[in-house]
């Protein structure tokens, strides 16, 4: 059966494994497995650079039958200095080698706070970009990190410009720092709900953090976890045996 993180008929319960080297990664999937992992998430991003190779990437990407979610963000610690078209080109790299989900920057071409650039030649090299990804099988999701509190219909611009540019999946991270920011952000997440036609991860930094651990029953596709808080892993996402537990809970009394 092909590995897909669409058509889901519930939020997967996605195990975010950041590591500096394979033998980690391999770590936390056998680790993430029995806690109930759906998915895993590779931020190949944070490997070390002797470990960027397609040999590293095949042997990672066949060690589980889950599927893989990808990032290559910048400046991270195998990408310093790198340029986007860097980026970009080892994207296609990793959905070669089987990658399922790749996260495709909204600002790709065009380094711009908020990570959504309007240049129009930067947008057609997205549109390129998210083309050649879907030739090589992979299916992609495209990231815009605000990291700060948005309004309704600016979150609402963000995920339909995603959409245009052919992502499969809309992520956005926006913030809130008081109780009648986070229960706007929760209303958001019925907006993009009534007017996206893809799926969607909405998901919010600061102090308020609940949308992390309801916002998969109230429409976003998926929850990011993680096995352990060790050093690279972040902070904000909830530990996946909690996690599953609420999850878990919320289906079977019957919250959509």
């Amino acid at each position: 059966m092909k590995k897909s993180f669409l058509g889901c008929k519930r939020p997967l319960l996605t195990c975010m494994v950041q590591a500096d080297n394979p033998d980690r990664i391999k770590e936390l999937i056998d680790a993430s497995i029995p806690e109930g992992a759906e998915a895993i998430g590779m931020q190949f991003c944070k490997l070390k650079t002797e470990y960027r190779n397609e040999k590293t990437y095949r042997e990672l990407f066949a060690y589980t039958d889950l599927p893989v979610y990808v990032t290559n963000y910048r400046n991270h610690v195998s990408n310093v200095e790198k340029n986007d078209d860097t980026l970009a080109a080892e994207l296609l790299k990793l959905a070669e080698c089987g990658a399922t989900l790749v996260d495709v920057m909204g600002d790709y071409f065009d380094a711009c706070e908020g990570e959504l650039t309007m240049k129009a030649d930067a947008i057609e090299k997205q549109k390129k970009l998210i083309d050649g990804l879907h030739a090589r099988g992979a299916e992609v999701l495209m990231s815009s990190h605000v990291f700060k509190y948005t309004p309704a219909e600016r979150v609402l611009e963000i995920a339909l410009e995603h959409q245009k540019r052919g992502a499969d999946i809309c992520k956005i991270v926006a913030g809130a720092s008081t109780m009648a920011e986070q229960i706007e952000n929760l209303r958001i997440i019925n907006l993009l709900k009534e007017n996206l036609n893809i799926p969607f991860l909405f998901l919010s930094g600061g102090e308020c953090r609940i949308m992390r651990r309801i916002g998969g029953e109230l429409g976003c596709c998926m929850y990011l976890c993680v096995h352990e808080h060790d050093e690279l892993a972040t902070k904000s996402q909830p530990l996946l045996a909690q996690m599953k537990m609420l999850r878990d809970a919320l289906g079977e009394s019957g919250i959509k």
